[in-house]
């Protein structure tokens, strides 16, 4: 019995052996291969790590672990990351088309006075009378007092009913 846990014991510390020397060989260049082809640091930071969350699970298939492995790990994170951010930019797409399908032409109006509106405004006006939450909920999603809700939402009515006003007045005087 004790044979095999001494076997498995060096059998697990050249696995990490391995293991540290590939990530000393090449993080920093993963970390740069991603950098250059993605929006931002923190998201090279989280494919770079899932590269070698990926590599330490392929060395326990005693899978070699070369500069050329890890390099091959990260172009198919690169692959499913460019994947994964095609199909949220469609989803979003498809979300918004819906949205101006559901307010039709006849809502257009009400469209651009909300598009006029400040962005802490429209989005109280919003999940407050299109995703029907009260004034304690919007409060905790956004992370603001109940106050902090009713008073923008007390202003984004405000706002919108002028800017829907304005609206029609200008409608009437171009027919």
């Amino acid at each position: 019995m004790r044979v095999q846990t001494e076997q498995g014991d060096r059998v697990e510390l050249g696995r990490k052996k391995q293991f540290l020397a590939a990530h000393a060989a090449c993080h920093d260049n993963v970390y740069r291969y991603f950098r250059r082809r993605t929006e931002g640091a923190s998201t090279a930071e989280d494919l770079t790590a899932d590269v070698f969350r990926i590599a330490w699970e392929k060395t326990r298939q005693d899978q070699e672990l070369s500069v050329l492995v890890v390099f091959g790990i990260a172009r198919n994170v690169l692959r499913n990351h460019y994947r994964a951010s095609l199909r949220s930019m469609n989803l979003t797409q498809q979300l918004e088309r819906q949205r101006a399908q559901e307010l039709g032409s006849d809502d257009g109006t009400v469209a651009d006075a909300l598009d006029r509106l400040k962005p802490e405004e429209r989005e109280v006006l919003l999940l407050t009378y299109w995703d029907g939450f009260t004034s304690a909920e919007v409060a905790d999603l956004l992370n603001v007092t109940a106050t902090a809700v009713r008073m923008r939402l007390h202003r984004a009515r405000r706002q919108l009913s002028y800017l829907l006003r304005a609206g029609h007045t200008t409608e009437d005087v171009q027919r």
